[in-house]
């Protein structure tokens, strides 16, 4: 295939009587900003393909890519897509199978439930960019300065009561960070972890909602006492990005977020606290089954690209072995996007720059998809439900967590309201009876 032969660098004479281009749509994170810089490279092997980038905040590049691929309008020819829409997009036929792979690319190497959650019928749609799970951030001079001592396995009892004292915004801390921009990716995915961690569901199986259940109930209640009484003000505008910019400046005594912050907030050049970072795992509390989540940014091709074969090629660079090795050698082992290769964590010089290393290889193991809860679901997936409907569930319920932040509804009719919704929105589609 075309692609193969420009993803090895050589040249092709029907692509090089003009250059090609191609626009990659990624999200503002900064492993896709790393890998635009990076870009330059690809582009120096491969004269005859030009790429653009369309870098956009995670909502808004939801939005775009999921309009662009549904309507077949072409306007992007790499999607960065996750482990929620891969298999659902590829059974719709929207994607194209990243088949043909070079074994140079060492498929093998892929961590199996990484390269498993972006497959439909045994085939890959999707290569990983990087993949993470949850843990807990925590500023270990503070710990050490109040006498307190964070588990390896912390609850989320235990997090209040460490936020609780450690809360200082007069000296501008706040005891905790976590996300509260509404969004089925963004403050969801963290709920949603809470959820299943106080030993709750989306649906039974049944498929009836059961967002109006004690555990939904625990877990709500936690979440806007940790983030009323000792979170920052503003707290339903901060989502990844703007958390993660927080707990690096200082301004967060604990965060709990994804896996893949960790070499951020570790590197003096972008965390002011890199020396006092210490690691746990993401909270449980009656459970620890699905308290953390399991969760891929991964690169894909449409099939209504114009330019299959350039954009199969950047794919395939991007998420290469190859990659990370150019990414150690010139930004340092800390900025390698992590959770995809399992050479990365065999790696000596990975291990010996990322301390943190082993503790996110144990979470992302850990977190198993097919058994997400404590009670049975029907469903697949940790941190969202690996069916179409819950988009729209995951942004509604989202704004309604966001609301009752902001004190615009109680958790008790906030909840009823997302139990209604989600309910109709079931019938409507015809999975609940």
């Amino acid at each position: 295939m075309k692609w193969l032969l420009l993803a090895a660098g050589m040249s092709v004479a029907s692509a090089a009587a003009a250059q090609t281009e191609i626009t990659v749509a990624t999200v503002n994170n900064p492993d896709m900003v790393t890998m635009q810089k990076m870009t330059a490279q690809f582009e120096k092997a491969h004269p005859d393909v030009k790429v653009h980038f369309v870098t956009l905040p995670e909502n808004e590049l939801r939005q775009k890519i999921t309009t662009d691929i549904a309507s077949g309008a072409g306007q992007y020819d790499v999607i960065t897509v996750s482990n929620y829409e891969t298999p659902i997009w590829a059974k719709n036929g929207w994607l194209l199978p990243m088949d043909g792979l070079p074994a140079s690319y060492g498929v093998d190497d892929l961590v199996g439930s990484v390269r498993e959650g972006l497959s439909s019928g045994g085939k890959l749609y999707a290569l990983p960019f990087y993949a993470e799970s949850s843990m807990t951030y925590y500023r270990k001079d503070l710990f050490q300065k109040a006498g307190l001592t964070m588990p390896e396995n912390p609850t989320w009892t235990q997090v209040e009561g460490f936020a609780q004292k450690l809360h200082k915004p007069a000296e501008g801390t706040y005891g905790i960070c976590l996300r509260g921009l509404p969004g089925w990716g963004e403050n969801m995915a963290l709920f949603g972890t809470m959820v299943n961690a106080y030993g709750g569901r989306w649906f039974d199986l049944d498929w009836k909602p059961q967002l109006t259940s004690p555990a939904w109930n625990k877990a709500a209640t936690a979440y806007k006492t940790l983030l009323q009484k000792y979170g920052p003000p503003g707290v339903t505008s901060n989502g990844f990005t703007e958390s993660e910019t927080l707990f690096a400046r200082g301004q967060c005594a604990m965060w709990v977020d994804a896996t893949v912050a960790a070499g951020y907030v570790s590197d003096p050049k972008t965390s002011k606290v890199a020396a006092s970072v210490g690691f746990a795992q993401a909270p449980h509390e009656t459970t620890t089954r699905g308290a953390s989540w399991l969760y891929t940014w991964a690169l894909a091709v449409p099939k209504s690209s114009e330019h299959q074969d350039a954009a199969k090629a950047f794919v395939g660079w991007a998420t290469s072995k190859g990659y990370i090795d150019a990414i150690g050698a010139s930004q340092g082992w800390l900025a390698v996007p992590p959770g995809t290769r399992k050479s990365t964590y065999a790696n000596a010089q990975y291990q010996k720059a990322a301390p943190f290393s082993g503790l996110v290889e144990k979470a992302i193991a850990a977190a198993d998809p097919a058994h997400p809860t404590a009670e049975p679901v029907p469903y697949t997936g940790i941190q969202m439900v690996s069916i179409p409907e819950f988009q729209a569930i995951g942004t509604r319920v989202g704004q309604i967590m966001a609301g009752i932040l902001a004190n615009q509804t109680s958790v008790e009719d906030g909840l009823k309201q997302g139990q209604d919704f989600t309910n109709r929105l079931m019938m409507q589609s015809g999975r609940m009876k």
